[in-house]
């Protein structure tokens, strides 16, 4: 019988040796970059201009990651992080940057990889649409996590890239009615029977006032639904449990659901678990630009991809235009029909498809004069593969990741497009998430 030689793991295996780097630019990502040996080496929290010791903790063919150990000369845009939490938790990852030099990176990162991976360049980069750097969230889900052995309940944000719940007591980001929630609401969780069997926590402040959706794996008894009652009435916030059959039980307040304006006249309403842009002030600037970078005119036809409730279908089909909008989620393509309903609007008509799909027999799908779409994280490519159907004159893209916004570049190049726009929406500041406007313009 043959046999093989296994060596035994080296259980006296070395770390890296800590080494010095000379910090140039940040990556779209918050990283900082060093190059050593011919590689290019990216360093969470170090800065542009820092003279840092750090230690290689992985080897790529072409880049390595390395942890900063110590900042050896500090850069003077580095700041003191105004959060308690910040380098354990897992939500902001930019506050040792200070604001401006923020969005100058960010802008930076989004123009070059639309022009290295997207083959492209904007005849204009626009100014940044900016608003306030802190308490800026109507929107957040808090993580449980139980100890058994304290019989306690942690609640808040995921440390870095782990399970562990970071325990807080207010987060500095987070619009202050809703930051000023989670200490009472964790002394008042602590004291439910049911504690150890609670999910996740999504907290909402929009004009419809606050709400508290508390995600549970089993029912509750009688005395926890009235002590969750008694919290939402003392604090002047809504009360729902939502179990998992996505079910919704209303303990206190009005049985309506949550809504958001953009406008006097523009109210989009909207169920818990549906997506929603977080920043309420850099969605309507959001909006407004887009509309204005389209230039929609009465009696044109505007298609709205992966259009959720209705956030820019409904304000674009206020300007006179024929909007159609279309989105993946049954349950919001109704909600935006409503929504369209109460806002006044009638010339508009709302679809679902699987926008990844197929969607050359769509009844929708056909020369239009403009187009907008706003896709999740993965981008639009699947869709901008029937551009030639559509034949827009312009295109309004609004991306939440550069990578898939560059990719995405190519079936416009394809087509003949051209980038006229390009600029950075500030949508989360003190992080490393970069959320862009591009306007594409046929030749």
């Amino acid at each position: 019988m043959a046999q093989f030689f296994k060596p035994k793991p080296n259980k006296s295996k070395q770390m890296a040796a800590k080494q010095l780097f000379d910090v140039s630019d940040i990556d779209h990502l918050g990283a900082g970059i060093a190059h050593h040996q011919g590689k290019i080496v990216f360093i969470a929290g170090a800065l542009p201009d820092e003279k840092v010791t750090a230690q290689v903790v992985e080897q790529k063919k072409r880049h390595a990651k390395a942890k900063l150990l110590n900042i050896n000369t500090a850069s003077s845009h580095r700041v003191e992080p105004a959060c308690p939490y910040y380098g354990q938790c897992g939500g902001c990852d930019q506050q040792h940057l200070d604001l401006t030099m923020q969005r100058h990176y960010k802008q930076n990162a989004l123009v070059n990889l639309v022009d290295k991976m997207g083959q492209m360049q904007a005849d204009e980069v626009e100014p940044a649409l900016v608003g306030e750097p802190w308490h800026y969230r109507r929107k957040a889900r808090l993580a449980t996590q139980y100890d058994r052995d304290q019989k306690t309940l942690a609640l808040g944000f995921r440390a870095q890239a782990s399970n562990q719940v970071i325990d807080i007591e207010q987060c500095p980001v987070l619009a202050a009615e809703l930051s000023t929630l989670i200490s009472p609401l964790k002394v008042c969780l602590n004291q439910l029977s049911a504690r150890r069997s609670l999910g996740h926590v999504e907290l909402i402040a929009v004009e419809s006032g606050a709400l508290v959706v508390i995600r549970i794996t089993q029912a509750l008894d009688e005395s926890d639904k009235q002590l969750l009652s008694e919290f939402g009435q003392s604090h002047k916030v809504e009360l729902v449990l939502l179990d998992e059959h996505a079910e919704l039980e209303q303990l206190n307040g009005e049985a309506r659901l949550p809504f958001y304006r953009l406008d006097n006249q523009c109210q989009l309403s909207f169920s818990p678990g549906n997506f929603i842009q977080v920043n309420g002030e850099m969605n309507r600037k959001m909006v407004e630009q887009a509309i204005n970078w389209l230039d929609v005119k009465p009696g044109e036809r505007v298609l709205d991809l992966f259009c959720g409730v209705g956030n820019f279908t409904i304000p674009l089909a206020k300007t006179g235009a024929e909007v159609v909008g279309v989105e993946g989620v049954m349950a919001m393509v109704q909600q935006a029909k409503v929504n369209a309903k109460q806002s006044g609007v009638e010339q508009v008509a709302f679809y679902h498809a699987d926008l990844s799909a197929d969607i050359s027999n769509q009844k929708w799908l056909g020369r239009i004069d403009k187009l907008l779409l706003d896709p999740a994280r993965a981008g639009a490519f699947e869709s901008l593969q029937w551009l030639k159907k559509m034949k827009p004159k312009s295109v309004v893209y609004i991306s939440c990741n550069p990578v898939s916004l560059a990719r995405d570049c190519a079936p416009l190049i394809k087509q003949g497009y051209r980038l006229q726009k390009l600029g950075l929406i500030d949508m989360f500041p003190q992080t490393h998430h970069i959320e862009a406007m591009a306007l594409f313009e046929l030749d």
